[in-house]
This record gives C-alpha cells, sequence and structure tokens, in this order.
C-alpha cells in the first residue's frame, strides 16, 4: 500500500479546472457534426476487410423506472413494456443495417450492456435481445459478457436469466448508503436491496461483480461516505469504482434537482477521494487509474501490471479490442480509427432506422496526429508512464520529436511531483494519479479551457 501524499489547498485551488476524463481522444465536444452515414460506412466497409479481426458489442438500453438528479446517462423514463419491444425491433433492424456492410457471423469477445437500467427489460426481453445478437453474431467462447444492474428493481431470477445467458460480469449501482445522500439525489436503495443483489449474484457463480459507488454527492461528508466504504469493503467486490460526480446542469437539465448548496467544496471531495483510496487499498485493493479498484487476483489489476490496460467509453478495460460497434439510441462505436455516435433522442433515432438509415448524427476519423495524441493519452491514464520510445511505425520518432510542446509541458509536472524519470519513460507518481487528467490535457489539441459553460467535470 502506497504512503498517500497530502494535497494542499494551493495546489487543488491551481490545478482544479474542467477537463476531459479521456474515454476517447478526441473526446465528443470535438467531433464533427458533418459527419455523414458515408463516413461511418467507410469504416464499416474497413472492418469488413478484416475479417478476421475480433469485434466487441456495447448495446445502450435506455430506459429508467425514474430519472436520478445526479445521473449524466442518456436515459429516458418509461413504464410500459411496449416502449421496450418497439426500441428492441429497430435495435435489431440497426444490426442488420450495420452487418449489411460488415458481414454476418463476425466473432465477438467482449460484450457490454449499458444505459439507463437494463434490467429494466423483463427476462422475455432480455432473453429477446441476447438471442438475436448471437444470431447475428458469432460468440467466441470465452466472450466476455457484461451488464449494468440497479439493485431496486433486480430479482434473482433476473441475474439467473443473465447467468444462463453466459454473462460473466456484473455491476451493480450503489453510489452511497447513506439515507440522506440518497434522498438529496433521488434514489432510494435500501441497503437490503444491495446486498440481496450481491449475494444473488455470489450464488450463482458470476466470475466478477463490481459495485458502483459516487463521491461529491450533496450530503456527503467523509464520516457518512467512511460507512458507505466500511460496508462496501465488507462484501468483498472483485472490483469498485468510485466515480467523481460531475455537475453539468447545462448537459444534463436532470440535475438541476441537485441542490449546490449541499454539494461539498473541492477540499471536502478530495478528502472524499483520498479516504477512499486509504481504506480500499488497506483492504487490499489495486488503484487503477482516475477511479477503478480491483482485487490483485482480477484481470484490470493484472493488466495494470503487464501495462496492456486499455480505455474506452466503457471505462477501464483489460485488452484493446481493433472495433467496437455500438447499437441503440446515443450509443458510440469505435472502428477502424473512427469514432461514430448515434441520435441521441429516441423518436429521431427510431425514424432514422425505420427509414431503412444508419442513425449516425456525429463522429471523428482520427488523423495521424490524432492518433498519436490517444497513444500518448491512453498511456498516461493506463499504465500510469509515458515512455519516451512510445510509438508507432508509421510516426517515425519519439514523443520529443513529433510532440515537443506537450513534452516540454511535462518538465512543470516534474517539478510539481507528478512525474519522475526513470531511464527512458516517465513514471507518474502517487502524486500525480490524483491530477491525472491534467497531465493528459497537455497533449489535448482539441481542448478549449476558455470554454464559458464548461462541458466536462471539474479534474480533481
Amino acid at each position: 500500500m502506497s504512503q498517500l501524499p497530502v494535497i494542499t489547498p494551493e495546489l487543488l485551488h491551481r490545478y482544479n479546472r474542467p477537463g476531459p476524463r479521456y474515454t476517447s481522444y478526441p473526446t465528443v465536444p470535438a467531433w464533427a457534426d458533418g459527419f455523414t452515414t458515408a463516413d461511418y460506412v467507410q469504416a464499416l466497409g474497413q472492418v469488413a476487410q478484416q475479417p478476421d479481426e475480433p469485434l466487441a458489442l456495447y448495446v445502450h438500453l435506455p430506459f429508467c423506472v425514474e430519472r436520478c438528479h445526479y445521473c449524466g446517462c442518456n436515459a429516458t423514463v418509461t413504464r410500459h413494456a411496449h416502449v421496450v419491444d418497439t426500441y428492441l425491433d429497430r435495435l435489431e433492424r440497426e444490426v442488420e443495417l450495420v452487418l449489411a456492410h460488415v458481414g454476418h457471423g463476425r466473432r465477438v469477445v467482449e460484450m457490454h450492456w449499458g444505459g439507463g437500467t437494463p434490467n429494466f427489460l423483463d427476462n422475455a426481453q432480455t432473453r429477446r435481445l441476447h438471442g438475436f445478437l448471437a444470431r447475428h453474431f458469432a460468440f467466441d467462447p470465452r466472450a466476455e459478457l457484461s451488464v449494468e444492474v440497479d439493485p431496486r428493481i433486480a430479482s434473482p431470477e433476473q441475474f439467473a436469466v443473465y447467468h444462463a445467458l453466459g454473462f460473466q460480469r456484473v455491476s451493480l449501482g450503489v453510489q452511497d448508503f447513506d439515507p440522506a445522500v440518497q434522498q438529496a439525489i433521488g434514489r432510494i436503495q435500501p441497503e437490503a436491496q444491495t446486498y440481496a443483489s450481491y449475494a444473488a449474484c455470489r450464488e450463482l457463480g458470476f466470475e466478477s461483480i463490481n459495485l458502483d459507488l459516487v463521491y461529491g454527492l450533496p450530503e456527503q461528508n467523509e464520516a457518512t461516505f467512511r460507512r458507505t466504504l466500511e460496508r462496501i469493503i465488507a462484501l468483498a467486490p472483485d472490483r469498485i469504482a468510485t466515480f467523481a460526480y460531475a455537475h453539468v446542469p447545462w448537459v444534463r437539465t436532470n440535475q438541476k434537482y441537485v441542490d449546490v448548496t449541499h454539494l461539498p467544496d473541492a477540499p471536502t471531495r478530495m478528502r472524499l477521494l483520498h479516504m477512499a483510496i486509504e481504506l480500499l487499498e488497506a483492504a487490499g485493493y489495486i488503484w487503477i487509474g482516475l477511479d477503478h479498484f480491483a482485487l490483485p487476483d482480477d484481470d484490470l489489476a493484472i493488466a495494470l501490471q503487464e501495462r496492456r490496460l486499455h480505455r474506452n467509453f466503457m471505462g477501464y478495460t483489460a485488452r484493446r479490442i481493433p472495433h467496437v460497434l455500438a447499437f441503440g439510441m446515443s450509443a458510440i462505436g469505435d472502428l477502424a480509427d473512427t469514432y461514430v455516435q448515434n441520435d441521441a433522442k429516441l423518436g429521431s433515432y427510431q425514424k432514422a432506422v425505420d427509414a431503412g438509415q444508419l442513425p449516425v448524427v456525429r463522429g471523428h476519423r482520427l488523423t495521424t496526429d490524432d492518433r498519436l495524441r490517444r497513444l500518448a493519452i491512453n498511456h498516461l491514464m493506463c499504465n500510469l508512464e509515458l515512455p519516451e520510445s512510445l510509438s508507432l511505425p508509421e510516426f517515425g520518432g519519439t514523443l520529443s520529436d513529433l510532440l515537443p510542446d506537450p513534452m516540454a509541458q511535462m518538465e512543470t509536472f516534474i517539478e510539481e511531483g507528478w512525474l519522475t524519470v526513470d531511464g527512458e519513460r516517465l513514471q507518474v507518481t502517487t502524486l500525480g494519479q490524483f491530477f491525472l487528467r491534467n497531465i493528459a490535457m497537455a497533449f489535448d489539441a482539441y481542448f478549449d479551457p476558455a470554454e464559458s459553460k464548461p462541458l466536462f467535470s471539474r479534474t480533481v
């Protein structure tokens, strides 16, 4: 367990500013609305020319029973099952439209269902969705299947269906156990519901259970969050994520119901994170990247040790899949050095699919410069280092040769104690890990810190 540094108010004040979380580079706001269906088809054609390369699938299931105040996801509130059925009709049609360009029967080695609330689907709808995906794709026998679950509406039967369909990983949304915090964020979730879901997953033998927490929520303080952490640690999940709450009501209007006068200030937020790291490391968890923790024998911890950790729109993963095909409203794909995002509005997404059109609204084809900067940012965010020799054959040089200005900025971070020089690489220190996003921002050619209404959360 590392000795955590003290972060002074002065250091926090200087560097706590809005910045991306870098689940992609370039980040979504930098993508062009002028990206067209033809651009997406071109990328799909490149995937088709590489039939032996494996695929990952992301399926966005946006439905929720109610909208939590703090939520930053693209979600739709409904209580009608037929709305889900019609959405599944369009999902299958979208899959068919994509596979018309890629080819049927492509090998899938990873699939993730996100939302919204994926377990809003009833068991018949869950089987239907998995069934038509299994018909259109060839799932590798060792494919990693994961799903996000809201314990408030989960049941043992639902977990049994996921397990029978081959899902090995489950992520349970918790956020915070404290009743006052739950009231403030509009998400009442008695501890018993979380415990019941966790127990059901353990009894069924899922390979990995992740619990999601959020720090920086209204009414949170060190005493209440400590109690939540201690209860989570007692359960001993395989992974724990501790996300920082991003208050951006101009982006997510539901957040206007969050009382900003009850949000913890920046020093308190830092103490919450600091405490979480101390408690989790003392319990044997490895701190991974920004906000993930895993037991030493977990795939994420092993990937970090072997310097092959990867980061995508779902967060940290243990391997990089060449192409991620994404389906559903607002879903984001990453294929053939191209990002593509579907329409985020349910009605217009469904109209496009009904018209036989791919529902893309924006995207970005990476340039050579983008790919080099993405490589550097991913290596920082995932493996906590920046080798001077980091390059791809077509770049023909080192980072200092190719990106002299960002590399010159690293000198400032060395002086701050965030980086140390270790031979031909820069190593992120424990202090630097708190400011990982700030380090990565030096390589971002698109980020504008003068944006009047920030699109990103504060970095610490």
